[in-house]
């Protein structure tokens, strides 16, 4: 009986077409932050932490921190500069846009914890959302904004609860029910 060997060449690796292959996108390095002395108070108001401003951007008048702040279906830009300015939403002074004072207590928290409040003003643009969701999405993003200034900074606000995101959205509503969980009303009779 006679038996076949036979040998089997090993495959070659066939190359797929350059379309196929994902691209990746490389970010432009970025650039070294300019160190620069800013007066700030050595112990944040309502955190026992010690502040040593080592600043990782400048934030000089020309230039500004752009930031992004969000809370329910309301979006605030914000762009944070140096200086005394007014603090101006929707191209208008921030007092008239918001007026009660609890909403402007709420937005100049992060200025307050910081000990920042006369050293940067701010331009924004807020939709989206009521009033309230806005007064929280403007908050959002002056805090994020604040924290890029400083790693201190951001030490301090996020501690006191000012980095995160509030992500409560309105449940949707339910088929059968009068809104996300209230049933119909019943009745016996």
């Amino acid at each position: 009986m006679a038996i076949k060997t036979t040998t089997t060449k090993p495959a070659k690796a066939v190359k797929k077409p350059a379309t196929h292959r994902a691209t990746a996108h490389k970010k432009p390095a970025a650039e070294k932050p300019v160190k620069a002395e800013l007066d700030m108070p050595e112990v944040a108001k309502e955190v026992d932490v010690v502040v040593e401003h080592t600043p990782k951007h400048h934030v000089s008048k020309e230039r500004y921190v752009f930031a992004t702040g969000r809370r329910k279906t309301a979006v605030a830009n914000v762009r944070m500069f140096e200086g005394k300015g007014d603090m101006v939403v929707n191209k208008k002074p921030i007092k008239q846009y918001f007026g009660y004072s609890l909403h402007m207590e709420e937005i100049t928290k992060p200025f307050e914890v910081t000990g920042l409040g006369g050293k940067y003003h701010f331009t924004a643009h807020v939709n989206g959302g009521g009033s309230h969701a806005q007064v929280g999405a403007l908050r959002h993003g002056i805090a994020i904004a604040l924290s890029q200034i400083s790693e201190d900074v951001r030490k301090v606000l996020k501690k006191n609860g000012f980095l995160t995101r509030d992500d409560r959205k309105k449940e949707r509503k339910k088929p059968g029910l009068k809104r996300a969980r209230r049933s119909p009303q019943w009745a016996k009779r």
